[in-house]
């Protein structure tokens, strides 16, 4: 039965990333998160077929699995995620070079941070993930106060719920195993790609209900100037 969940659990965290990364790059044009729920995706389908496949940390494609949580880990939904929620919070909008840079950013630290994936604890990179959570962990509380003000209620309050549950992940990942899970892990992992799929999908409507409130305010405030502009001029 874990390994139905689990399945499904992966399953889900795909279609979150493909689905949702799709709509930020034809919807919004935002290449920093659409590319980054995509990777998370082919993440999935990776991870899949490497447990299907008997999940073998010797196997070649383990460093694979290693790389993609490496890079997403380490950088990707920390900040390439914050760079692109900017968009909506700040209109900040990075040019071709800063998103190339930090894709480049993030490759390099997942090919130096997969080396210590399927090799037991490493206290340093453990605590860097622990650590790059919790800070943008401080920018999402941020980003869910501001979607709150533009009463979207709901969006908020899933995304308040997603990135408490991804902190928990984030904190058990290396440092609490569960007890009772087998070898693989399968308990934890399904839990993890749940809730990773869960934040894609959450972290998704939340920006589209602030990109709506922001579209409908700068829309509500062009006849506003054009009208105190006419009648000044009048």
């Amino acid at each position: 039965m874990k390994e139905v969940i689990f399945i499904l659990a992966d399953l889900w965290m795909v279609f979150a990333g493909f689905f949702c990364g799709w709509r930020f790059l034809r919807q919004y044009g935002n290449h920093l998160l659409g590319l980054e729920w995509m990777i998370v995706g082919t993440s999935g389908v990776n991870f899949l077929i490497w447990a299907l496949r008997g999940g073998d940390v010797t196997d070649p494609q383990s460093m694979l699995v290693s790389f993609f949580d490496a890079f997403s880990r380490g950088v990707g939904i920390t900040l390439i995620l914050i760079m692109g929620l900017l968009r909506v919070t700040h209109r900040y909008k990075p040019g071709p070079v800063v998103d190339i840079g930090a894709f480049v950013l993030a490759t390099s630290a997942g090919l130096y941070l997969m080396r210590f994936g399927g090799h037991g604890f490493s206290l340093g990179p453990a605590t860097f993930f622990v650590v790059v959570n919790a800070l943008t962990t401080l920018f999402l509380i941020y980003f869910t106060w501001r979607v709150w003000n533009t009463g979207a209620r709901g969006p908020a309050v899933g995304t308040a719920l997603a990135t408490a549950a991804g902190s928990v992940i984030a904190i058990t990942y290396d440092f609490f195993p569960l007890p009772g899970d087998d070898a693989h892990r399968t308990i934890f992992a399904a839990a993890a790609l749940a809730t990773w799929g869960t934040q894609l999908f959450v972290y998704f409507l939340a920006y589209r209900a602030m990109e709506n409130h922001n579209r409908a305010t700068e829309a509500g405030a062009v006849p506003m100037s054009l009208s105190t502009a006419g009648g000044q001029g009048r």
